[in-house]
């Protein structure tokens, strides 16, 4: 199957960086979870998949499309999955090379989801519950494979997230990354101070923020919900210092920063939404620093974590549980107000995002935003690469899935920087 590369003209090779990986004695590591509720999984129709706001619960209020997004028309329709699974000419009933590669990929991804089951202790007789896991999810899996229209269409990375949320949720399982998330967190609350003393020690305003976007970037690695990343991190572990120095070189993948530089140097957006992604050094390390500087410049800043736990992203409630950590008695982070800055809840409950289904909430707080920035794989490559908005906006993320290199036509773990001014 063709594979389609909207942004590179001349793709790079796929080069697997193995110095990312010389970790040291510091570790910062980080985490994963869940959702849903369904009634039987053995069938396999595609009655069994549920809608967003059924997964979320009856209680929530409706999910509703994200203001900023450019309205749909003749020539543009939204999509939430970047990557095309399949084309008008493929045969319905038949999986293309793309689907049975993503199937394949969250295939993978079932012994380690299992290994953290197991060990949660909040679950009754949890290692029974993580085998029924596996084998309910591998069976949706190879149901896949077989037909691709079997759980609801279409195919694609939000559904195949979704089922396995679903799955975790039916045999009892609520958050099994949770005590990883606590223990990553802890750890990257640790150096917080030294990583923003550092970045405030550049007087240059473009290598300060070069250096905010590296860290980014070096939080953003850590992601459970790569099978090879998750076994290398709870082998060995991760120094937050030494990623940012092995990234992958310049130019990235889509490398919009000389661009942002001189966007960032004569003017400060008035309010800032951050679609977050990860629990400890993604968010502590990365993010929170990056928001800290926009803070100290006079934007406002919204920082959107998901409303359910899902693999190791921060969620709305424990995001707020950061911050109190973080900030002083007068609600300062390390000397900058944090009056400006509002936490919303996505509404969201899987590790990509459809910008067609946010929190009321968001959308209020999204009214006069002017830089909207998606972080992560997951919400700003996996879903939303393509997406247009009525204001700036930024995707930002590692490329952490052989699947997305061979899309893009990049390096594994090359970066994304993708900036694009209204």
């Amino acid at each position: 199957m063709m594979i389609v590369k909207p942004f590179i003209t001349s793709p790079t090779p796929i080069q697997t960086h193995t110095s990312i990986f010389s970790f040291h004695s510091h570790v910062v590591s980080f985490t994963l979870s869940t959702i849903c509720r369904v009634n039987s999984l053995s069938m396999n129709q595609s009655s069994y998949f549920k809608t967003q706001e059924q997964v979320m619960g009856s209680s929530r209020s409706e999910l509703v499309r994200f203001s900023l997004l450019v309205d749909d028309t003749d020539t543009y329709n939204y999509k939430a999955c970047s990557i095309p699974m399949r084309f008008p000419s493929d045969d319905p009933s038949v999986p293309t090379p793309t689907e049975l590669s993503w199937i394949n990929l969250l295939y993978c991804g079932i012994p380690s989801f299992k290994k953290h089951a197991e060990s949660d202790t909040s679950v009754p007789d949890a290692a029974s519950k993580a085998e029924l896991f596996a084998q309910r999810y591998a069976k949706i899996l190879e149901d896949l494979k077989k037909d691709p229209a079997s759980y609801g269409l279409p195919l694609d990375i939000p559904l195949l997230c979704r089922l396995r949320e679903e799955v975790l949720k039916e045999v009892g399982f609520g958050d099994i990354f949770k005590r990883i998330k606590v223990e990553e967190n802890a750890k990257a609350l640790s150096l917080f101070e030294n990583v923003v003393r550092l970045n405030d020690a550049f007087q240059d305003e473009g290598k300060r923020l070069e250096n905010l976007v590296r860290g980014i970037f070096a939080g953003n690695i850590f992601d459970l919900g790569s099978a090879e990343l998750a076994e290398v991190f709870s082998r060995d572990g991760m120094s937050f210092s030494t990623t940012c120095e092995n990234l992958l070189p310049q130019p990235w993948i889509i490398d919009d920063l000389d661009t942002l530089k001189m966007r960032w140097s004569k003017k400060s957006w008035k309010k800032v939404l951050i679609f977050v992604d990860n629990s400890g050094a993604d968010i502590i390390l990365g993010i929170l620093p990056f928001a800290r500087e926009l803070l100290r410049r006079g934007s406002q800043v919204v920082l959107a974590a998901n409303d359910l736990p899902s693999i190791n992203d921060v969620t709305y409630s424990e995001l707020l549980e950061v911050l109190s950590k973080l900030k002083d008695e007068e609600g300062r982070l390390l000397g900058v107000s944090t009056s400006n800055l509002l936490i919303a809840n996505s509404g969201n409950a899987l590790p990509v995002i459809d910008l067609t289904k946010v929190s009321q909430e968001l959308n209020y707080l999204a009214s006069d935003v002017d830089l909207v920035i998606l972080e992560g794989m997951g919400r700003g490559i996996e879903t939303n690469l393509l997406a247009q908005f009525k204001c700036d906006s930024i995707n930002i993320a590692m490329v952490k899935h052989p699947e997305v290199a061979e899309y893009l036509g990049s390096r594994l773990y090359d970066c994304v920087i993708k900036y694009k001014e209204v």
